[in-house]
């Protein structure tokens, strides 16, 4: 099926419409001199397209790369391309309110100085979070005076922290563990590594913070005044992230899609996991917004890519996205009530041709392959239904029974490459990697297994899963290089106490604490409020309680502020003890890796 045409430049123009000044050079350090965000790296990118990468998304890469601010119409700007995503400046009667603030405080403050260097020291008057994910929150305190929010409105959509948190946090190692794959952090940048992600080059790596909303948007339709602007808003949740909104200026006659419509297929499950997203309604509340706001809106634009340009090309970009997404979820449906998987549907279906031809809807970030998977999942869950698949031997065990079974290890590796000389790389891939699951230290084995993860990484269209390929060969050829996986404490200061005590409940050792019994009962003084703690059967549970509720091994009387300083082991000062501190010894005894961090050696 004929794809997009590459003599269409119309990208490229909206692209670079409306730049004011690029930053030179495009560099951004931390306190310490090192280099958070390196968007000189991708300079490459300026050359012809090499053999080694797919030619669309080397296109995409080209356009995700211009950077600098733009006036996107009279009186909004954007800093594209000094980090992930984007920011954006609306400007009011006193100052300037500040649209997703980036990953990072230093990408965020260096994107704040490009705008004021062209537009004046205008105040930061209020901050909007479109929604959940860090590249859209991080950077907060990069743009606030000395950090503080002080009374400074912070509006996002309802359920933002608890989202902004759970993500980060509760599977927070294992995600950032894929992120290393996805964003491919361990690559060089350059035509033989990481070209970007198709969403954007790579997310910074500054100092990640979270300055928790002031202002919850409860419904669509509600209605803000924030420096002289109005805003109307448009609540989306389960579309891109659990908790998202979008936004529209009417006297601008501008609407902020968020991260609902970008330049590309975007992601109903990412390679790093996180929660299913639902396809159904993320295409109905593209349909609303179209409703709602095209005949209000001249520019539409979002916090990734570039904008677009009049109401005609506005609902044409809308209504192919609002599609794509309901064309997913219901040939999805209609094949799986056939009684074909996930993994069957996922090889049967093909776009419309009009949606194939659409530049905006191509899978540089999510892909129809795994997007159809991740809907079939949705609604089945991992089981496909086939007895033999309910009980399978886990990889290692499986491999070496399937190695044996090919009359082994060389046989095996012969006839892998013996399907790669024939093109048939996907097959060729699970044939080497049986063998290395088999044997780990079988040096031809991981050889092979690499080189063709090499060439299904050049050849990939999808920006994560070039990256995803490329580290996967990077490894076999040099063994892991483990990346820090910890959770910022700028993310950990956000979260409620009942998210402090759920991210301890998920390191307790279930058999360690089997035959452990202990309850420690925790009184806020700045809040009120109480929790009793429970260890038992190897479960830590917690619950609010209105008074103590019987006796405690343990109580501590705390502040909120109290309590994160115990976490990161800084100091108990301030913290009444009461009981056998050693009851906190037994907990500490029985996690994983115990964090928080307590210094119970001087209660």
């Amino acid at each position: 099926m004929a794809g997009p045409a590459f003599e269409d430049r119309t990208d490229f123009e909206n692209a670079a419409r409306g730049r004011v000044a690029s930053l030179s050079p495009d560099v951004v350090t931390d306190a310490g001199g090192r280099a958070v965000w390196d968007g000189d790296a991708y300079a490459f990118l300026d050359g012809p397209c090499p053999e080694s990468v797919n030619p669309s998304l080397w296109r995409q890469a080209r356009l995700c790369a211009v950077q600098g601010l733009f006036e996107v119409t009279d009186g909004i700007y954007q800093v594209r391309g000094l980090d992930l995503s984007n920011m954006t400046l609306v400007e009011g009667e006193q100052g300037v309110v500040v649209v997703d603030p980036l990953v990072s405080a230093e990408t965020a403050a260096a994107a704040l100085a490009l705008y004021r260097e062209h537009r004046g020291d205008r105040p930061v008057t209020a901050l909007v979070y479109t929604h959940s994910h860090v590249d859209h929150f991080g950077g907060a305190e990069g743009v606030l005076p000395d950090g503080d929010p002080g009374t400074l409105p912070i509006l996002a959509p309802a359920g933002f922290l608890d989202h902004a948190v759970a993500e980060n946090v509760y599977a927070g190692t294992a995600m950032s563990r894929r992120g290393v794959y996805q964003a491919g952090v361990l690559l060089p940048k350059g035509p033989d590594g990481t070209v970007g992600t198709g969403l954007g080059q790579t997310a910074s790596s500054g100092r990640v913070t979270l300055v928790p909303p002031t202002r919850d948007i409860t419904r669509t339709g509600q209605t803000e005044v924030i420096d002289g602007v109005r805003i109307v808003f448009q609540l989306t949740p389960g579309t891109e992230a659990p908790a998202e909104m979008n936004l529209h200026l009417p006297e601008r006659r501008a609407l902020c899609m968020a991260e609902n419509a970008t330049h590309n297929l975007h992601n109903v499950l990412t390679l790093r996991g996180a929660l299913v997203r639902d396809a159904r309604v993320w295409a109905r509340y593209l349909d609303e917004t179209i409703t709602l706001f095209a005949d209000g809106t001249d520019v539409a634009f979002a916090s990734h890519h570039w904008p677009t340009w009049g109401r005609a090309e506005i609902v044409a970009f809308l209504s192919q996205q609002r599609d794509l997404y309901a064309y997913l979820h219901d040939q999805t449906l209609r094949l799986l009530n056939q009684g074909h998987t996930g993994i069957e549907i996922a090889e049967m279906i093909d776009l419309p041709p009009a949606l194939a031809g659409a530049w905006h809807a191509r899978g540089y970030y999510g892909s129809v392959s795994h997007n159809v998977k991740a809907v079939y999942q949705r609604y089945m869950g991992w089981f496909d239904g086939n007895p033999a698949h309910l009980w399978e031997h886990p990889p290692v065990e499986a491999s070496r029974r399937y190695v044996e079974c090919m009359g082994g290890a060389s046989r095996a590796m012969a006839m892998a490459r013996d399907y790669a000389a024939r093109g048939d790389l996907r097959f060729a891939a699970t044939l080497f990697d049986h063998v290395v699951f088999a044997d780990p230290d079988n040096a031809d084995a991981r050889a092979g297994l690499a080189d063709v993860f090499q060439r299904l990484g050049e050849g990939a269209e999808n920006g994560t899963w070039r990256n995803f390929y490329l580290t996967g060969a990077l490894e076999l050829r040099e063994g892991v290089k483990p990346v820090p996986t910890s959770i910022s404490g700028g993310v950990t200061a956000g979260m409620t106490v009942s998210q402090v005590f759920d991210s301890m409940a998920i390191r307790v050792n279930g058999p360690k604490a089997w035959d452990e019994h202990l309850t420690i009962d925790w009184h806020f003084t700045d809040s009120g409020d109480r929790h009793r703690m429970t260890l038992s059967n190897g479960a830590l549970t917690h619950r609010r309680v209105g008074a103590p509720s019987g006796p405690a091994d343990l109580t501590l009387t705390l502040t909120r502020p109290g309590l994160f300083a115990l976490i990161k082991g800084e100091s108990m000062e301030g913290i009444d003890v009461t009981g056998d501190v050693a009851a906190l010894r037994r907990l500490l005894a029985v996690m994983d890796d115990p964090e928080p961090n307590f210094p119970i050696s001087t209660p």
